[in-house]
C-alpha cells in the first residue's frame, strides 16, 4: 500500500466539515483512499457504490435510509450519478450537524461541483485526488518510469511496459466512450479522441483554438467549451499567463498540459521511455510532468502561472500569492542547464527573489545569475514547502 499525502489533508478537513467530497478521474484511487481513511476512524462507517444496482436501490428513499446512520460516516461513491441527493444531505446535516457525516467520491463535472457547492454551501469541503506524485513514491522511486507511465496506480505499478500501455489504452477508451458522455460531454467519441490527440501535440504550449477548430470543423467557442469540459474531468489543465503592471506586452493565450503523462504518451503513441528520450517533445513532456508534481503537493494558497512576452522573454512558472509573484521556475530536461537572457529579464521584471531551474537529476547549486538549480525531488521536498 502506497500511503497517499491526501490522508493528512482529509483528516484536517474532517475535523471541520460535515461533508467531504473527494473528486478526481476514475481509477485514480479515490475508493481505496476512502476505505483506508475510514478504517482508521473512531466511528463506524458504511459504504455505498452508486454503480451497484443494489446500493442504488437503497437510496430510492434516501432520507429514510440515511437517517439510520446518524452516528456513522456514510461513504457514497460515484456521487455524480445522483445529484438530486444533495438537498437531502443538506436537510440531514442541518438536523444533526457533526463533522464527517458524509464522505462523497466523484468524477467531477462542472455542474456537479456547482450544484453541490451551492446546495451544501458552508457544509462541504472539496479535495482533488491526483495520480501518484513523486513524493508519495520515494521508496524505490523510478523517475523515468513515473515520468513515462504517469501516476495512475494500475499504470505505474504494472509489471511490464506492455501491461502499463494496455491498461492506459483501455482507460482512455472507456473514459472517452462511456465516462465523458455520462458526465455530460455532448461530443462523439471519435471527435473527442481526435481533440485529445491534437491537444497532446500542443502539450505545454499555447493553445491554438483556431487550428483545433479548423481541423475538427468546430468554431472557437465550441473548442473552448469542450476543453472546459476536459479540464473539469481532470484530463487537461490550462495554465494562464501572469500579468504585471508594466508596459510590456504579454501573451494572453493559456498553455495546455495533460494532467497525467501516461495518458499524454499513449495519445502520442509512444511505447517506452527510450522512444520518449529521442522524441522532439521530450522537453514539453518533462514540463507537464513537473507542473503536475507541483500541483499535487503545493499549498492551496499558491497559484501557478507562466510569464511570456512577445519579445521572447519567458519563464515557465510563476508562483503567486494574492496576485503577487514571489518565485519562478524554469523547467529543463538536462543535467547542465543554461540560463537564457529572456529568463533573466523575466525575473528582473517580476522582481522575484526565489528563482529555480528544475531538472531530472542535477546537483543542487546556486548560479551567478540568481537561479538555484535543483532536481525535481529536491524542489518538491525542500524548496517548495519553504517558498
Amino acid at each position: 500500500m502506497i500511503e497517499r499525502l491526501a490522508i493528512k489533508a482529509i483528516n484536517d478537513l474532517a475535523e471541520l466539515f460535515p461533508v467531504i467530497c473527494i473528486v478526481g478521474p476514475r481509477q485514480v484511487g479515490k475508493t481505496t483512499l476512502a476505505k483506508e481513511f475510514s478504517a482508521k476512524l473512531s466511528k463506524p462507517w458504511v459504504y455505498l457504490d452508486m454503480e451497484k444496482p443494489a446500493d442504488l436501490v437503497k437510496l430510492n428513499e434516501p432520507e429514510l435510509f440515511l437517517q439510520q446512520f446518524t452516528e456513522h460516516c456514510v461513504i457514497i461513491d460515484e456521487i455524480q450519478r445522483i445529484p438530486d441527493l444533495f438537498p437531502v444531505l443538506r436537510s440531514l446535516i442541518d438536523e444533526y450537524r457533526v463533522p464527517l457525516r458524509f464522505l462523497l467520491l466523484g468524477s467531477a463535472s462542472g455542474s456537479l461541483l456547482k450544484q453541490s457547492s451551492e446546495t451544501l454551501a458552508g457544509r462541504i469541503a472539496f479535495y482533488e485526488l491526483a495520480p501518484f506524485n513523486a513524493v508519495e513514491l520515494l521508496t524505490g522511486f523510478d523517475l523515468r518510469k513515473h515520468h513515462f507511465r504517469g501516476g495512475f496506480p494500475l499504470a505505474y505499478l504494472a509489471k511490464t511496459e506492455k501491461q502499463s500501455s494496455l491498461w492506459t489504452d483501455q482507460f482512455l477508451q472507456t473514459y472517452i466512450e462511456r465516462d465523458l458522455p455520462l458526465l455530460g460531454l455532448n461530443l462523439s467519441p471519435t471527435i473527442a479522441r481526435k481533440l485529445l490527440e491534437m491537444l497532446a501535440w500542443q502539450n505545454s504550449n499555447l493553445i491554438n483554438y483556431s487550428s483545433l477548430g479548423r481541423a475538427l470543423g468546430l468554431n472557437n467557442s465550441a473548442i473552448q467549451r469542450y476543453i472546459d469540459f476536459l479540464e473539469e474531468a481532470f484530463l487537461v489543465k490550462r495554465i494562464y499567463p501572469f500579468y504585471i503592471n508594466t508596459q510590456t506586452r504579454l501573451v494572453k493565450s493559456p498553455k495546455i498540459i495533460f494532467r497525467d503523462n501516461g495518458i499524454l504518451h499513449r495519445l502520442m503513441r509512444l511505447v517506452d521511455f527510450e522512444q520518449l528520450a529521442g522524441f522532439p517533445g521530450l522537453g514539453a513532456s518533462w514540463e507537464s510532468y513537473v507542473i503536475n508534481q507541483i500541483l499535487s503537493v503545493k499549498s492551496q494558497d499558491i497559484e501557478i502561472c507562466f510569464y511570456r512576452t512577445q519579445h521572447d522573454a519567458e519563464v515557465d512558472l510563476v508562483f503567486t500569492k494574492g496576485g503577487k509573484a514571489f518565485a519562478t521556475a524554469e523547467i529543463k530536461y538536462t543535467a547542465a542547464p543554461g540560463i537564457s537572457r529572456g529568463a533573466i529579464n523575466c525575473i528582473q521584471n517580476l522582481q522575484t527573489n526565489n528563482n529555480f531551474i528544475i531538472t531530472p537529476t542535477s546537483d543542487d547549486y546556486l548560479t551567478n545569475s540568481g537561479f538555484r538549480v535543483c532536481n525535481i525531488l529536491q524542489f518538491l521536498r525542500i524548496y517548495l514547502p519553504e517558498i
